[in-house]
């Protein structure tokens, strides 16, 4: 069972690509800054850094498209019809 600091931490680290690079820099400093217990990080030192970059790029993908779809309706013509 993960707990709610390690979940926030893991968050983190998908959506803001400068607290990305400081972990990459120094994952056991930084997981240790984020609260996590001594396990948890161990455990985020051992983490798969490419998967860790992948699921970030999917997710930031995700959240542009998104974005794009709740726009109204008037700005989303606006961009068919003059493709922006």
């Amino acid at each position: 069972m993960s707990s709610p600091a390690l979940e926030a931490f893991l968050a983190r680290l998908y959506t803001d690509a400068v607290a990305r690079a400081r972990f990459n820099a120094d994952p056991a400093g930084e997981a240790a800054r984020a609260g996590l217990s001594a396990a948890e990080c161990a455990a985020m030192v051992r983490c798969d850094r490419t998967g860790l970059e992948m699921a970030a790029e999917s997710f930031g993908r995700k959240r542009a498209q998104h974005q794009r779809h709740r726009r109204p309706l008037y700005r989303r013509a606006f961009g068919w019809l003059f493709g922006s």
